[in-house]
């Protein structure tokens, strides 16, 4: 049966003596079932990452389900899903994203109840600058030169691993590649970027076509989890280096670089791609600085 169906018209007369064809569009409504699954289908329609969206996929999923069996959602079974978990961390991930479609579903005709789930403290995490970036760097050159590559560009340019970097296409770069120049539908902050690449950099970068990604050299980049696989299988072949080393490690030890240099959160917030600066606050708690020096402290 068609969702909208067409009225006979009618001829009919204004006051004044003129007449009109009076006619009326009727639309079957949606069925509650049908209505989630186009508001699911608008919002995965919109311009979200790849992971952000498979996550999103997954707990609609949860929700059609709910819905299918019981013909509605209740409250306490949106609550029952982020509570599965005992990790503070996972449980208010889980929370915020499922409170994303919640409220996406509420504010465009959807019934259902929005989430009174408050988030759990997280215990802060000291992210520890390393203590030689050159002597870790020469391993990981030894090791595997794209991964060395990636690093150097994490630490000298403080682009993000696993997105920013993994994606960049000589395009992005100017001729001399002193230069790279970012969309916002590249980075995370959704702005533009600019970021200087400093000489040591550039001695390992061969430029080839604009398109072809600096990794790969070819149209497509490797997959997400490239640079994470590769850094497991490096600190395993060398087990000196500290467990707590990740690739995000030569990003903070970069940020640390930079505010020791200049003071300057504003410069670190535009270096770091943050799209606040109390972004950038946020993110100095976490890092090892010395804000205080002895001479700084009270005597009498």
């Amino acid at each position: 049966m068609p969702k909208s169906s067409l009225s006979y018209p009618k001829v009919c007369k204004h006051k004044d003596g003129r007449y009109y064809v009076n006619f009326n569009l009727k639309s079957k409504p949606l069925t509650t079932l049908e209505l989630f699954d186009s508001l699911i289908e608008a919002k995965l329609k919109e311009p979200l990452s790849v992971s952000y969206k498979k996550t999103l996929t997954m707990l609609s999923g949860c929700l059609r389900d709910e819905l299918i069996s019981k013909g509605s959602i209740s409250i306490r079974f949106l609550h029952s899903i982020p509570l599965k978990y005992s990790n503070n961390t996972s449980y208010n991930t889980t929370r915020r994203h499922l409170n994303v479609l919640v409220n996406y579903l509420a504010d465009n005709g959807f019934t259902t109840e929005r989430m009174t789930l408050k988030a759990r403290k997280q215990t802060e995490t000291l992210h520890k600058p390393i203590s030689d970036v050159k002597g870790l760097l020469d391993k990981v050159y030894k090791f595997n030169k794209n991964l060395h590559l990636c690093c150097i560009l994490t630490y000298c340019c403080l682009l993000r691993p696993h997105q920013e970097i993994r994606r960049l296409k000589w395009g992005d770069f100017n001729e001399d590649l002193s230069l790279i120049r970012l969309s916002g539908d590249k980075v995370k902050s959704k702005r533009n970027r600019l970021v200087p690449v400093p000489q040591i950099v550039r001695l390992y970068l061969k430029k080839t076509e604009d398109n072809n990604n600096i990794f790969t050299n070819a149209i497509e980049p490797y997959n997400s989890d490239y640079f994470k696989t590769l850094f497991k299988r490096f600190k395993k072949s060398y087990s000196k280096v500290n467990d707590s080393v990740t690739l995000y490690s030569f990003r903070h030890s970069g940020a640390i670089e930079i505010f020791k240099r200049t003071g300057s959160l504003t410069k670190l917030q535009k270096a770091m791609g943050h799209s606040s600066i109390n972004v950038s606050l946020t993110y100095l708690r976490g890092l090892e600085i010395a804000e205080l020096k002895e001479e700084d402290m009270p005597v009498f």
